[in-house]
């Protein structure tokens, strides 16, 4: 089952990075964008490329991608069906996003893992 999605955001300062976190807070979705940002992909090839995602979980995952116009979905009429999977404008416009985002990553890398590693230290608050 697709999970509740906000209906109505307050404007009020964080309501844009809410509503675009919203879009992609699924566990695997930024990932599996990521991976989209290369090209057109087929549903076994996504699952190749990310060893921890389950069969169930991406499929949920594509659905909502695909329900929130991030992902095209393609299916070709032939046996066995051929799926591919693909960015939509919107999706594609997240590339900057995600590209940051694995910059952050590649830089902090360090600090994720077992879970024993130094504690994240506390964010400083920001006035905006």
């Amino acid at each position: 089952m697709a999970k509740a999605r906000h209906t109505r955001f307050d404007c009020s300062p964080g309501c844009s990075v809410e509503a675009a976190i919203s879009l992609i807070d699924g566990k695997w979705k930024s990932v599996v964008m990521f991976h989209l940002m290369a090209g057109t992909l087929r549903f076994n090839m996504l699952r190749r490329a990310i060893p921890g995602v389950t069969q169930r979980m991406l499929t949920n995952q594509l659905r909502e991608l695909e329900e929130d116009g991030l992902i095209a979905r393609k299916v070709y009429a032939q046996v066995p069906p051929k799926v591919e999977y693909s960015l939509t404008a919107l999706g594609l416009s997240m590339t900057p996003v995600l590209k940051a985002l694995k910059v952050w990553g590649d830089t902090h890398i360090d600090r994720f893992g077992s879970g024993k590693g130094k504690p994240l230290p506390q964010p400083k608050a920001v006035m905006l």
